[in-house]
């Protein structure tokens, strides 16, 4: 994506849990909660503010290995934004571009964060809520999750910005067909269209998750940021250049290869530094 600056999402503090939007630490493993349970998590102007500071705080951390993106909601990840709030914000066209400057540069953000990123889904991921999830590494969910852009009953259309990272998962016909059709369905059919990654029992998803944390965070980190990059780098059509094809050799220099290297050898668990 190629987004103008975003509105100022000012400065908040984002380890209260009593707001909208909160971050919770453990070692080299970040969480961000969706907190508004009352609203399923519906999406204001003020979340997509604590999302973009949230995610753009964690960006610059070298130290982290891996976030989770998840819900204090057992009945929704997020049914994508707040309507309730249109007529204040994205009432007409102006309203409407300044808002979707925010919420463009907050799911950039995302897409572009270095560290590995985990969405934990629970209950109803649709419209904005599926485009937040469209934009983190792994899609875990459970076996009651259900998916959908219903944006055609609104009057409504996903902007480029929001269209190219279900791209990327998905095919043009059946992105095609969940917007022009608006159906919610359910998390197999999610997994038949590679919406996520895998689907799991309900009351197995918390450990399912974290088996995917414990997995990443195991893992050499400089190896984990690089496969980020490489990964997104394919995805642009245009030829690899030589100096984007010599990095893939630099990590043959890091402390974290010759530590992954002897610690086979001697079969021994390596303790990796990001170094």
């Amino acid at each position: 994506m190629n987004i103008s600056p975003a509105p100022s999402a000012g400065s908040f503090p984002l380890d209260d849990g009593n707001e909208p939007v909160y971050l919770e630490r453990d070692g080299h493993t970040a969480t961000i909660v969706l907190n508004r349970p009352d609203k399923l998590n519906a999406i204001t102007r003020q979340m997509w503010m604590r999302l973009y500071q949230a995610i753009t705080s964690l960006s610059a951390d070298t130290s982290l290995r891996c976030i989770v993106l998840r819900s204090t909601s057992t009945k929704a990840f997020s049914p994508g934004c707040d309507i309730h709030e249109f007529s204040l914000c994205r009432a007409d066209k102006v309203q409407a571009r300044e808002y979707g400057m925010l919420m463009h540069r907050t799911l950039e953000a995302f897409e572009n964060c270095p560290a590995p990123v985990i969405a934990e889904i629970r209950g109803l991921c649709v419209g904005a809520g599926l485009e937040l999830a469209s934009v983190c590494d792994i899609r875990l969910c459970g076996e009651s999750a259900r998916f959908g852009a219903p944006v055609k009953n609104l009057g409504l259309v996903m902007a480029y910005p929001e269209l190219k990272p279900l791209l990327k998962l998905t095919s043009p016909d059946v992105l095609m067909e969940i917007l022009l059709e608006g159906r919610i369905f359910n998390a197999r059919e999610a997994l038949e269209r590679h919406l996520v990654t895998r689907v799991i029992p309900d009351e197995e998803l918390a450990d399912a998750v974290h088996q995917s944390v414990s997995d990443i965070v195991s893992g050499a980190p400089l190896a984990a940021r690089w496969h980020k990059r490489f990964i997104r780098r394919l995805t642009d059509p245009s030829p690899v250049t030589p100096q984007e094809y010599d990095e893939c050799f630099d990590c043959f220099d890091t402390e974290d290869y010759s530590k992954g290297y002897h610690a086979f050898i001697n079969r021994s668990l390596p303790d990796f530094e990001g170094k």
